[in-house]
């Protein structure tokens, strides 16, 4: 798998090693670098925003033929693993052992169905997504349980792409894809855990934003600067044309042309129309209080925004989730904040017509232990349990109202209905209109299916069909 130092590696300028003092790295002179620096601008930003303008041909696939339901998916990642029977899976006639302080589950909209007693907004919603209550996969370390349930395998000698990276290959730029924004985000920052991209290499490497996106000002790396306006990153830029001799002279020479192209998308999205996504200043106030004026729910609220723009995949990951001390104090804070944002989202997007189109994915690694431990250290935590958890769907396809499988009385295993990573992913590419069947582009020429078969030594328990 990719170490953290390799993730850290990517996309870093080697430093300067040279004895001339003058120089820049390599040996480049300074006069080189004013010649040369509107390429590099172009070069680094387009880099910086998933774009090469060196990058080899993308790998060969095949546009996907089936019928699509969903354009789009928002997942909604819990890192560190949320607690199911705090969420979505309440136990209270487990006794306080289990359901520790948070034993008065709410009724919701659905007859029948009762979620976690600080989740008032969703109880209210529970018509428009459907809970699975019995995924599963028995993993408890974070970086194993993570990529398992992202990819939908184990780890070997592949390094596989998660979601995002393959809805990336087959509904972006080769698939008619033409937003400036990648088409893979992630919000605020990517996991680190694993290559999110895998074997299908940088061209798929998701576009992680920075930032927070509650602040005055969301400052997206390599979009918004820090306490910079628009207007001095207009000066930078006409002071960089002025120095550009080399440019001047050269205009119409094809080998430079792509690099042209590269330094004007990049800055049509810092200073254009398509960089303007992530200015959440020009939403009303009233809608960005009703998402919650916090880093997760004005990640929901940009994740909107972006999928209404076009993106075909938006990732939240929301940290915070790795609940081993004082775990019911945490949930009262985090709770309330999921609740507000992922209500809002939900109800957003089905008014604005973009929840029949937009899958959205509630999950973690794995959940978190049903008894409580409430020894010390712990004072009331929960730790890490991969054997039975929850996770959410709506929109794209997915009926809502309904609850898909069911744990046993403690939330210790799977009762009934086993659901593993690989049926929950193969549903979803099945109504974005991609064959779970089919193939992947291998480096190596090795035949690798979108999801892995029985044949592949993965549990299945078969996709969702009753809430497809």
């Amino acid at each position: 798998m990719t170490t953290k130092r390799d993730l850290e590696s990517d996309g870093v300028l080697p430093g300067s090693h040279g004895p001339n003092r003058g120089a820049c790295p390599d040996g480049v002179s300074r006069r080189a670098v004013l010649q040369w620096g509107w390429l590099g601008v172009g070069a680094l930003l387009a880099e910086r925003l998933g774009v090469s303008i060196l990058a080899a041909p993308s790998p060969t696939s095949e546009p996907a033929t089936r019928p699509a339901k969903a354009k789009a998916v928002i997942q909604i990642w819990m890192w560190g693993g949320p607690a199911h029977l705090d969420t979505f899976d309440p136990k209270p006639e487990a006794g306080s052992d289990y359901c520790g302080l948070l034993n008065n589950p709410l009724k919701t909209n659905v007859d029948g169905i009762r979620i976690g007693e600080l989740l008032p907004e969703l109880a209210k919603l529970a018509d428009k997504y459907s809970i699975i209550r019995s995924m599963t996969h028995g993993q408890n370390g974070h970086e194993t349980a993570a990529y398992l349930t992202q990819t939908g395998r184990m780890p070997d000698r592949n390094v596989y792409p998660s979601a995002g990276a393959v809805v990336g290959l087959f509904k972006g730029y080769d698939h008619g894809y033409r937003e400036l924004i990648p088409p893979y985000v992630v919000l605020t920052q990517p996991q680190g855990r694993f290559s999110e991209a895998g074997f299908l290499g940088v061209r798929y490497k998701p576009f992680a934003t920075g930032g927070d996106p509650a602040a005055y000002r969301f400052a997206v790396e390599g979009i918004v600067a820090p306490g910079m306006t628009d207007q001095q990153q207009e000066t930078r830029r006409a002071l960089l044309e002025r120095v550009n001799t080399l440019r001047n002279t050269m205009q119409g020479n094809a080998q430079l042309v792509p690099a042209v192209d590269a330094e004007k998308q990049a800055y049509d999205l810092i200073l254009g129309d398509a960089g303007k996504v992530f200015d959440l200043s020009q939403e009303k106030d009233e809608l960005r209080e009703r998402y919650g004026r916090n880093t997760l729910g004005q990640s929901c609220l940009v994740a909107r925004r972006l999928v209404e723009r076009g993106v075909r995949y938006v990732t939240i990951n929301s940290p915070g989730w790795d609940t081993h001390k004082d775990h019911f104090r945490l949930m009262r804070r985090q709770l309330p904040q999921l609740d507000k944002g992922m209500a809002s989202l939900i109800a957003d997007l089905a008014e604005r017509g973009l929840l029949e189109s937009t899958i959205v994915w509630w999950s973690g690694e794995f959940g978190r232990t049903p008894k409580v431990a409430n020894e010390s250290p712990w004072n009331g935590g929960r730790h890490h349990w991969g054997n039975c958890f929850s996770a959410v769907v709506a929109g794209g396809g997915f009926k809502g109202g309904h609850v898909v499988g069911a744990s046993d009385a403690k939330g210790e295993e799977p009762k009934d209905r086993p659901v593993y990573p690989a049926d929950l992913l193969g549903s979803m590419y099945d109504l974005l209109g991609i064959d779970p069947d089919g193939l992947l582009p291998h480096p190596m020429g090795e035949e690798v299916r979108v999801t892995p078969t029985a044949a592949d030594g993965v549990k299945l328990g078969g996709r969702l069909k009753e809430i497809m």
